[in-house]
């Protein structure tokens, strides 16, 4: 029997605010995210009236209660955000704060790569209003950061991270991947030891996977094998641990209350608005029913338009939430209480009853909590299964 429409919402969802801003230096081999080079001027202003509009659009069309809901976390992501002057982040800034409701201790994160920003732009930032920042240093090995067509050296990369210390930011991320190109356990684990060297408060490390629409998937690399890749994970994690960090996400490591309040509200299906070129968005409305959205990706066609840049829109079907609940929420290693699942997805556990307990019984999910065990974070993807 299909699950019934919850006829209203009794709790609503944490709300967070996703921006991208579509410009980089360059592609880089590796990236499938809406990035596009950036000719000799990017043009601030008119973005910015091109987002304030999108937004305007997107809250008239929405209900009172999603409205006054305040925003907990902003996300500036891309392409690359630190090509942006801090002028157009206070006017951005100034002017969400006059149609959006931001929490007292709103956590709003800017992207920067390490080739595009200096000390005086990094104070900026801070000045209008951006707390947190997520540095794409990917590697301190020179060599690797030419086969990953990046922008900068280990030298900038360093300098990057001084700055924005000597700027007052001591909520930051560094971004570093590993199994890259014929690199060895002992590269990886150099890489991991220069940056844990400034004490980074969170640290996301994750394995270079080869996408589709990128020019590594034309003309892949050579990585390195399966055993090796193992081996360094084994070796990082024991690194990673020993300095106090905890891998609370598959990829994802923080000291104690550092964790990416963000990121952890798309893990625990939270709801985001999005404003920008190619950006993605998540509602849960109050009659019951839950959208994802999605926005123009061409800049020029999103500057050009008038209104609601929202180029297409996707309810998420009530069978269609289990899974997609867990997808999330089973990368926390934590995972979350059950109580979670019935108020982001508006269904009773019981839903999930049947392949619930054969997951329990087999020893893959914990009994008290919807959270994998360590059998459960190994075979995940075939765990994840069960429930389609």
């Amino acid at each position: 029997m299909s699950p019934t429409l919850p006829s209203a919402r009794a709790v609503s969802p944490p709300l967070g605010l996703y921006i991208h801003t579509p410009w980089c230096v360059r592609k880089c081999p590796y990236c499938d995210f809406n990035s596009h080079a950036a000719g000799p001027e990017i043009p601030e202003a008119a973005y910015l009236r091109a987002l304030f509009e999108d937004l305007d659009a997107d809250l008239q069309a929405l209900a009172q209660e999603v409205r006054r809901r305040p925003i907990e976390s902003v996300f500036i992501g891309g392409g690359t955000p630190s090509l942006l002057s801090g002028s157009f982040y206070s006017e951005l800034f100034e002017n969400l704060r006059r149609r959006l409701v931001f929490a007292a201790d709103c956590e709003i994160t800017l992207e920067a790569n390490p080739g595009t920003v200096d000390q005086s732009r990094f104070a900026d930032f801070r000045l209008a209003g951006i707390n947190r920042l997520s540095l794409g240093i990917q590697s301190f090995d020179d060599a690797q950061l030419k086969k990953l067509g990046r922008i900068h050296d280990s030298r900038s990369a360093h300098r990057a991270i001084e700055a924005a210390t000597a700027a007052g930011f001591d909520n930051f991320n560094l971004d570093l991947m590993h199994g890259l190109p014929h690199q060895t356990p002992e590269q990886a684990i150099a890489d991991l030891r220069q940056a844990l060297s400034w004490q980074p408060p969170h640290l996301s490390w994750y394995q270079l996977t080869i996408e589709p629409n990128t020019e590594f998937y034309s003309r892949p690399p050579d990585l390195p094998e399966d055993d090796i890749c193992s081996q360094i994970g084994d070796m990082g994690s024991e690194l990673l641990h020993s300095a106090g960090l905890k891998n609370y996400e598959i990829s994802a490591w923080s000291k104690s209350g550092h964790q990416s309040r963000h990121n952890l509200n798309y893990w625990q299906f939270g709801d985001y608005l999005a404003i920008g070129a190619g950006a993605h968005g998540k509602l849960s409305l109050p009659e019951g029913r839950i959208q994802r959205y999605w926005k123009t990706r061409q800049p020029e066609a999103y500057l050009n338009r008038i209104g609601s840049r929202t180029s297409g829109t996707q309810e998420v079907a009530l069978e269609e939430r289990p899974l997609e609940f867990l997808m999330n929420a089973l990368r926390l290693n934590d995972g979350v209480s059950e109580t979670v699942f019935e108020e982001r997805t508006g269904l009773p556990l019981s839903t999930i009853d049947e392949p619930l307990d054969a997951a329990r019984k087999q020893g893959l999910i914990e009994p008290d909590r919807l959270a994998p065990t360590s059998l459960g974070r190994r075979y995940l993807d075939s765990l994840l299964e069960r429930f389609l």
